[in-house]
């Protein structure tokens, strides 16, 4: 049995694999800088409410933003994210590949 010559789907795959690389190493780096941007508000808003300026509802934030939380709500945020930078790619998989491996090396 001969197997398939795949010379030509080099280039896609290896194309794929590297944006797909630089995106997940990208979204990772926004992702820490969202952490902190979001982790300095935080430090913002309990000084300013130390200080009197301001009176948070800690209760109706939590309740506000518990739903968007939910491990469904985070799968479909995935599937949506990768359905889209995959989207009409013919080097999707390797891309998802790429994309994994930079999220793990950003």
């Amino acid at each position: 049995m001969e197997l398939p010559d795949l010379t030509p789907y080099l280039g896609q795959i290896t194309f794929g694999g590297l944006a797909g690389y630089a995106v997940g190493y990208a979204l990772k780096k926004v992702g820490r800088l969202l952490a902190i941007a979001l982790g300095l508000l935080f430090v913002a808003l309990q000084l300013l409410a130390q200080a009197g300026y301001v009176e948070v509802d800690w209760t109706r934030i939590q309740r506000d933003v518990e739903p968007l939380l939910q491990q469904p709500g985070l799968k479909s945020l995935w599937e949506r994210l990768v359905a889209t930078l995959t989207y009409n790619l013919p080097f999707g998989a390797s891309f998802v590949g790429g994309l994994v491996l930079g999220l793990r090396a950003g």
